[in-house]
């Protein structure tokens, strides 16, 4: 078996995958997948569409049979012990789930009533529940009553009615607005404290630059890099971007000199991307260039990363 690549002991994994692979056709979705979670460990996989995040969610819940490959989860193995691993992990998907006939108080009793717990049993807990996802103040409101954020919270609170050890949420702030998402990390970070492991996919870099101990990095199906945020950045990029945009900013790209003075020049659109050790001459040819240019100097991050390792390419779903 592949071993891990990072220094998480798979001794004392929560969950382990092994040589994961799936296929639909002649098109390798998943393609050898290694990887471990860790108690009170949040996970992040990233990677464009068509990567195989949801995929792998798919797979690691049981909704989808690998072609190959092993799922350990608690102690247990996926697809085996399905019913067993679920009844101890929370689920937040992409799409809402909630039924739309009951109030926020009402789904969360009739979920809890999926894993065996007696109304007398959930009922106690709903109150907590609800004041955890900020909806304490919402408990006869219906899902379509609520806004998107709110809906987000109480799909979360929902996955918290077994108080799972692992929670696999994919893509939870998809369509949130900046205000939503904020409050929605401030949760998932509660929860980390509390000791819970997150198994999370995402689009938003700052997501998971913010949330995630480590993170996975998929592209057509295989892992290409995994570690410490901060760590891929620093083995990857150069720490000093520059982004220079404004009238005959695409030219500079091709100017000797300040080719010179960076590592890696890239262009998306009408912006220049000038990847440096250190900026400082840099920063100094361009001010002495001609006017109407605008720069931006800052750190190498999440996006860089991102960017450097999938391509500037946009790719549609599927």
């Amino acid at each position: 078996m592949t071993a891990p690549t990072d220094s998480t002991d798979a001794t004392d994994s929560l969950f382990k995958v092994r040589n994961l692979s799936k296929r639909y056709g002649s098109n390798t979705v998943v393609d050898d997948l290694s990887f471990d979670i860790a108690p009170g460990e949040c996970l992040g996989v990233i990677g464009p569409n068509g990567a195989g995040k949801t995929t792998t969610i798919r797979m690691c819940l049981g909704l989808t049979v690998p072609d190959s490959g092993t799922i350990d989860a608690l102690g247990l193995s996926m697809p085996r012990d399905a019913l067993a691993i679920k009844a101890q992990i929370g689920v937040v998907t992409q799409f809402d789930t909630l039924d739309p006939d009951f109030s926020c108080a009402e789904n969360l009793v009739v979920y809890g009533r999926y894993f065996g717990f007696s109304k007398r049993e959930i009922l106690p807990r709903v109150p907590e529940l609800l004041e955890f996802a900020a909806l304490s103040h919402k408990t006869d409101a219906k899902p379509g009553e609520l806004s998107g954020g709110m809906r987000r919270r109480l799909s979360l609170a929902r996955a918290l009615v077994n108080d799972p050890k692992l929670l696999l949420l994919d893509e939870p702030t998809t369509g949130l607005d900046p205000q939503a998402r904020h409050l929605m990390w401030e949760r998932l970070q509660v929860l980390l404290q509390q000791g819970k492991s997150i198994l999370l996919t995402t689009h938003f870099m700052d997501e998971a630059e913010r949330l995630c101990s480590r993170l996975l990095v998929l592209d057509h199906g295989r892992k290409i890099a995994e570690g410490k945020p901060s760590d891929l950045i620093a083995e990857h990029l150069e720490p000093d971007v520059v982004e220079v945009y404004g009238n005959g900013a695409v030219a500079l790209a091709e100017v000797p000199e300040l080719k010179a003075m960076a590592a890696r020049v890239e262009v998306s659109g009408e912006t220049v991307f000038f990847y440096t050790q250190d900026a400082r001459a840099l920063l100094a040819a361009l001010g002495a260039r001609q006017s109407g240019l605008r720069t931006f100097h800052r750190p190498a991050n999440l996006e860089d990363l991102f960017l450097k390792l999938t391509g500037r390419q946009i790719r549609e779903d599927g």
